[in-house]
């Protein structure tokens, strides 16, 4: 769940008493009458990422008809799919290591989950793999390696994935923002992806900080239009803290689930792998700009500009209708079933391989065993879960540190928290604050193996990650 200011919060409270495809960015768009999946080829490119400088080594996706043709940069291409239509999609590995792809926040079979030995095999050097699948929710999500994950997603491999609701309202523009940093020296080029006495704390921050592939990249809508804003986290380690200059907008879905209405945007907090849809009323004047403004940590950035193009639509704001929900159970909190999630540090500092790869350290852990464990049988899941049965995750960060637990396969609904208000939101990823105890129901309704790790990846590397097993 992406976290909300108390003043956005209490806005909201009292709210409840097409044109343009992903600007800035390549969109690839399969209908369910497409003879033929899209072709993904896993690949490194060169690209100009701090706005001086070609990098080379990028590792990115091309797409059939999508990426090769792009006049910017070498981003990974949109997908744009439709809930309950299938879609399918080749892997190409022509990268010279494994890989896979993840499909962040979609409920698909398990078989499609792209978790290395736990759902499928290594996608080898020169080697496919067919993923196919239906999505039954509508939303802002996106693709990714779980392979090598700190280097593959780290060097680019974080692309974004629009699943469009016929039933949605229809806007003047819709933009589509890839949020990420990139570890680059003052050459340009790439420097070490992490330093391990960062990845024991906060993780290690990129060198540049940019939007879809660009430092401060501006976008055109149509002024006073309203335009649909889809904000999505790729960086492996980056806090957001988002707000808006020059213009007002209201939030109406966080991690691809609609909210029950819009509400009116102080600022939004978004961990790695969080997303957030913003409907922006553009100013009147052509010209005039506004400005997406992170203000996390410390010191105000901007992070990219929305441009007022044309003569004023003169769109109100307080016409934004809240968007169809996405199917989901209600959890039976009467019967439900408590499964203890410790998150802490750990002084083990052993080399573990994890799912894929090894940073060479162990600094933290779920249930005070960095992944994998030294049990007498060390992969085993954390919980078997009962097809059906309702089930409380009750979180519990021992840390001085925000950690974004993310659950592959299924959606949980918030229940509580020891130290704040929290709506009851359901989502895929939640931001635990330090010292924050949290319950987050959900029904065991996909059965599979299911990863559930912090999206911070120095500290899903180094030992905050498990899975949970459906039955």
């Amino acid at each position: 769940m992406v976290h909300l200011s108390r003043r956005t919060l209490l806005k909201g409270a009292a709210a409840l008493g097409a044109y343009g495809i992903g600007l800035g960015a390549a969109s690839l768009y399969r209908s369910a009458e497409a003879a033929t999946p899209v072709t993904l080829e896993a690949k490194t490119a060169d690209a100009l990422l701090d706005g001086q400088h070609l990098t080379k080594g990028v590792m990115t996706y091309g797409a059939d008809g999508a990426a090769d043709a792009m006049t910017g940069p070498p981003m990974p291409p949109t997908l744009r799919l439709r809930k309950g239509e299938p879609f399918a999609a080749k892997l190409i590995n022509r990268l010279d290591e494994p890989t896979t792809i993840h499909w962040h926040g979609l409920r698909v079979d398990n078989r499609m989950d792209g978790v290395p030995f736990l759902t499928q095999p290594y996608v080898y050097t020169g080697d496919s793999f067919d993923y196919a699948f239906t999505p039954p929710d509508a939303g802002t999500f996106w693709y990714h390696p779980h392979c090598n994950t700190l280097t593959q997603m780290g060097r680019g491999m974080t692309g974004l994935l629009i699943v469009e609701n016929p039933e949605d309202p229809a806007f003047d523009a819709e933009i589509a923002v890839n949020l990420r940093d990139w570890r680059l020296g003052s050459d340009g080029q790439f420097i070490e992806q992490f330093k391990p006495r960062d990845a024991a704390r906060n993780g290690t921050f990129g060198t540049v900080r940019g939007a879809n592939w660009q430092v401060e990249p501006a976008f055109d809508a149509p002024a006073g239009g309203l335009v649909r804003v889809r904000l999505v986290a790729t960086d492996v380690t980056r806090i957001y803290t988002l707000k808006l200059a020059g213009a007002d907008a209201v939030i109406v879905a966080l991690d691809g689930q609609p909210l029950p209405a819009p509400v009116p945007l102080d600022q939004a907090v978004l961990g790695p792998g969080q997303r957030a849809d913003l409907v922006l009323r553009m100013p009147d004047g052509e010209g005039q700009t506004v400005s997406l403004v992170d203000a996390r940590p410390s010191t105000a950035k901007t992070v990219a500009t929305f441009r007022a193009t044309g003569s004023s639509l003169k769109r109100d704001l307080r016409a934004v209708a809240a968007l169809a929900a996405n199917p989901f159970t209600p959890p039976d909190l009467k019967n439900a079933e408590a499964v203890p999630l410790v998150l802490s540090a750990t002084a083990e500092n052993a080399a573990r391989e994890s799912f894929c790869g090894s940073l060479g350290y162990s600094f933290w852990a779920i249930n005070k065993v960095p992944w994998p464990g030294d049990t007498s049988d060390p992969t085993a899941p954390l919980a078997e879960l009962k097809r059906g049965r309702t089930y409380l995750l009750n979180l519990e960060n021992l840390t001085p540190h925000l950690h974004p637990i993310h659950l592959h396969g299924m959606n949980f609904q918030v229940v509580s928290s020891s130290v704040r208000s929290v709506p009851p939101l359901i989502s895929d990823t939640y931001l635990v604050l330090p010292d924050e105890k949290v319950q987050l129901a959900l029904v065991a309704d996909n059965p599979g193996d299911w990863v559930l790790h912090c999206h911070i990846i120095e500290h899903q590397k180094a030992g905050m990650t498990s899975y949970v097993r459906v039955v």
